[in-house]
């Protein structure tokens, strides 16, 4: 079966593969050369570089990226890596998520259950006030905070410190191992006013999440059906475009059967393969009336292709903050245990929009309350979701249309890259 993708596509013919023999430094930049010209999206802005003056295949794709879109979307990983994740929702580190707050706190999001990280007595809200021995400020001031967890390797022991949110600092110390993302981690049924509302927590666009989707949805139903639906993506750094795909049918159901889910574009080497891609039959239709979706600017890729491609059929309202802002898919190139994932194609919904580079701002802004569980209805974003399905518009305390984007900014956290992997940001965990 091929594998459509925004962060990750096989290609849909054959490309000339790079001899084992060829694993050189210079064999190896001038594949990645190669493949850049003839596939990358913005190949016309590429500078003209002599492949042979760069240290490493990943040192040349960043020469050759075009800086003012693409400053983390093309990139190079190692295939297990890639694999791994794609097909088994899985990654190699402790199973923790974190961001930096606006007074300089770094607290953790999420900690994903089975993992070192939750068997370490990590988990939503707490404070982690030192990594390796070394204190968050410091690490902050340096520019050391990426690296502070050390390779994505098993066995790599990594000792934390860090403040419960009862007060009580501990330390622990965690043994990186291969750790099983929940691509579903949370479904229900809420309500909101007398609306039956259903609630799915969703966190990757990987081979699991067909059935894990389809289970949630079956679930909905069973329960005696929903209003409205709540689709949790403030994680959810994109993956598969066919799950995206399968997302939309089951979300659109009989209405959207058929219509145009994504028209790709490609750069004009490959026009021949610009297609469009439907909405798959409809497995069973939940006649929902509206679409509220929680996001983040870790909502990226697929999340995006999923708003944008059901606005033409269905309402879809926005709780929380902006999204990232990625319009545009790779197609994976395997080589010497590598896999190059250059941009090679756009994607636009059935009336031609596409270009969101900015992200999509929010309807409602509201913050993402680590205070609280992920599904308890208290919860800030959550509960502006509850708030709007009950009543048709934002709470007193959120922002209008016109205000939202600048609102959102000042909501929850800073946003702060702590990470230059790109993999890494779609993993979304450490």
């Amino acid at each position: 079966m091929r594998r459509f993708a925004i962060a990750l596509v096989i290609a849909l013919a054959p490309w000339p593969a790079l001899a084992q023999s060829d694993c050189t430094v210079p064999g190896q930049n001038k594949f990645v050369s190669d493949v850049m010209n003839h596939w990358y999206y913005w190949y016309r802005e590429m500078p003209n570089l002599d492949p042979a003056g760069y240290a490493s295949p990943e040192a040349l794709l960043e020469a050759l990226k075009y800086r003012p879109l693409d400053t983390s979307f093309s990139y190079i990983t190692g295939k297990a890596a890639d694999q791994a994740f794609y097909s088994d929702s899985q990654f190699i580190g402790l199973g923790v998520s974190y961001r930096l707050e606006a007074d300089g706190a770094l607290r953790v999001t999420q900690a994903y259950p089975n993992s070192p990280a939750s068997e370490g007595g990590l988990d939503r809200g707490q404070e982690l006030l030192a990594i390796g021995g070394v204190d968050v400020p410091t690490l902050l001031a340096t520019g050391q905070l990426g690296a502070a967890f050390g390779p994505s390797e098993v066995g790599v022991v990594v000792t934390v410190r860090f403040r419960q949110t009862d007060g009580v600092e501990r330390e622990s110390t965690m043994v990186k191992r291969l750790v099983d993302i929940p691509t579903v981690s949370h479904t229900s049924v809420l309500d909101a006013g007398g609306r039956r509302v259903g609630y799915i927590m969703f966190r990757n666009f990987v081979q699991p999440s067909f059935e894990a989707l389809s289970t949630a949805f079956m679930q909905l139903r069973t329960e005696g059906g929903v209003d409205d639906l709540v689709l949790d993506l403030r994680y959810n750094g994109g993956g598969l475009v066919s799950v995206a795909q399968h997302l939309g049918g089951l979300i659109g159901g009989d209405r959207t059967e058929g219509q145009l889910f994504a028209q790709f574009v490609h750069n004009d080497k490959n026009s021949s393969r610009n297609t469009a891609l439907t909405f798959p039959d409809a497995l069973f239709d939940l006649g929902l009336q509206r679409l509220i979706v929680i996001t983040t600017p870790s909502s990226a890729s697929a999340s995006e292709l999923v708003i944008n491609a059901l606005r033409p059929f269905i309402p879809v309202v926005i709780v929380g903050n902006n999204t990232y802002g990625k319009p545009v898919g790779q197609y994976s190139f395997t080589f010497c245990e590598k896999v190059l994932h250059p941009v090679a194609f756009s994607l636009q919904n059935a009336l031609g929009q596409g270009d969101f580079f900015g992200g999509f701002a929010p309807d409602c802004a509201a913050a993402d309350d680590i205070t609280h569980p992920i599904g308890d209805p208290a919860e800030a974003s959550l509960a502006e979701a509850l708030f709007y399905a009950a009543r048709g518009r934002c709470s007193p305390g959120s922002a209008s249309v016109a205000e939202a984007r600048s609102a959102a900014q000042a909501v929850g956290a800073r946003p702060v890259r702590l990470t230059t992997d790109p993999f890494r940001e779609l993993v979304g965990a450490w």
